[in-house]
């Protein structure tokens, strides 16, 4: 059982204060790597929840293995995510407030395979083509509509 699971065995749905670690992928086009979430039906990139005491590129490495059966190579910082607009309930209840260190990562290996647990697919998207911003989950909107604006 993970840190947060622990946590939130003793508080239940109250918020909650997350570090996230999570990586946007693109290819040799220029294309990003989004996953269609299983818990609320959206898109979104690669991560999850740091454990206690785990290193954030290592964290976003395990969650983007995990998640899509890809290695990372080279992985570079984008940016830290927090403030108000990273308020989320999640389907089952849970409230956080999540600051999140999203990677950004060109340089990877593996087969792409969806993770069943938590993904139902994974798909390529051109920039212009990211899905609007009610079909997003709102965690990652922050970060994805900041790269997209870098890709012009």
């Amino acid at each position: 059982m993970g840190y947060v699971s622990e946590i939130r065995r003793k508080i239940g749905h109250d918020p909650l204060l997350i570090v996230g670690a999570s990586v946007i992928v693109t290819d040799e086009r220029g294309r990003v790597l989004l996953q269609h979430r299983a818990d609320n039906g959206l898109w979104g990139y690669h991560g999850g929840c740091v454990e206690l005491a785990e290193n954030t590129e290592d964290a976003a490495r395990r969650e983007l293995l995990e998640e899509t059966g890809l290695t990372a190579g080279k992985m570079s910082l984008f940016g830290v995510f927090s403030g108000p607009e990273m308020r989320y309930t999640y389907p089952n209840g849970d409230r956080a407030s999540v600051v999140d260190i999203v990677y950004l990562c060109d340089d990877y290996s593996g087969e792409i395979r969806p993770q069943p647990e938590e993904v139902t697919e994974l798909r390529w998207f051109a920039p212009a083509d990211i899905p609007a911003d009610d079909q997003l989950s709102p965690p990652n909107i922050p970060a994805l509509r900041l790269w997209q604006r870098s890709q012009r």
